[in-house]
Order: C-alpha cells, then sequence, then structure tokens
C-alpha cells in the first residue's frame, strides 16, 4: 500500500489553536536535515485518513512538503490527541535514511 501525504510549512507566527480552528493539525518533521527540524501543517482530514491506515514507528509513507520542495520516506514518531475529545492535536514525522 503505497501512501503519500501533502503538507505545508506552518506559517511563521501562527497560532496551534487557530490552525486547529481552520482545519490544520501542526506538525515537526525531524531527520530531513540531519538534525534540523521544520514546523508543518497537515489538513485534519488527511490526518485522520493517514492515521486510519498508517502506525507510529511502524508504516513508511512518502512524505511531500511543497513550500520546502522536499520529498521522502518518513513514519510517524508520535501522535499527541486531545484529553477529552481523542482528536489528533500534534504530529511527529521523522524522515528515514531512504528519503
Amino acid at each position: 500500500m503505497e501512501l503519500t501525504i501533502e503538507c505545508k510549512k506552518r506559517p511563521e507566527g501562527s497560532k496551534p489553536n487557530a490552525l486547529r480552528r481552520s482545519g490544520l493539525i501542526p506538525a515537526n518533521l525531524y531527520g530531513h536535515k540531519g538534525s534540523e527540524s521544520v514546523s508543518l501543517v497537515v489538513d485534519a482530514k488527511t490526518v485522520e485518513q493517514l492515521l486510519k491506515k498508517a502506525r507510529v514507528n511502524k508504516t513508511e509513507f512518502e512524505l511531500n512538503v511543497t513550500d520546502l520542495d522536499w520529498r521522502g520516506t518518513t513514519v510517524i514518531r508520535e501522535v499527541q490527541t486531545h484529553p477529552a475529545k481523542g482528536t489528533p492535536y500534534h504530529l511527529s514525522f521523522f524522515a528515514s535514511s531512504k528519503g
């Protein structure tokens, strides 16, 4: 099963709760350039579909960051969920050495 996720770089100065209200989930990508990390936003519906198909630290998939012209193989490192609602609150992606 081939998974490809599209995301964008998080706008400078944007507040996480404002992003969530507009249907975006904040995320971070680690390991794409050594020790650098980059802040991203992913559409909430895309995150729901991803979490149905992918497992944390197990399932590799393609992540395409359109604003950075970066595309690579990643895994979900961590999923933070809202304590009461159980909805995704924040994601952490880790680029594999293949990407």
